[in-house]
């Protein structure tokens, strides 16, 4: 498992010469509602085995969750199930709204 951070996601993110990676947003519903980083797919912690099939193997994967921990144990987990090209992000959408987005809310 890699991990990346705010800042070098956001690069990331505006690169139009890179491949988009897939956000992957493993936190709860009415987390993502108080904030989210745009784009991001949510896919709570508790569904993604079940779920699994929705995702690309292929693809690079970021693992998005509050501040970093359950989305470590997703990236890892999905490595051991094939995934290749996956990241944690490191502190999660807190380091995203203090780091990137200053008007993000924070929880």
């Amino acid at each position: 498992m890699k991990t990346i951070s705010a800042p070098a996601l956001a690069d990331w993110l505006h690169d139009q010469e890179r491949p988009a990676p897939r956000l992957l947003d493993v936190r709860e519903p009415w987390e993502q509602q108080i904030c989210h980083i745009a784009g991001s797919r949510l896919l709570p912690i508790r569904s993604l085995p079940a779920q699994l099939g929705l995702l690309d193997a292929d693809d690079p994967i970021v693992c998005i969750c509050h501040h970093g921990i359950r989305s470590a144990h997703v990236a890892m987990w999905l490595a051991r199930q094939g995934f290749a090209d996956v990241y944690n992000l490191s502190g999660g959408v807190d380091a995203w709204a203090r780091q990137v987005d200053l008007k993000m809310a924070t929880y």
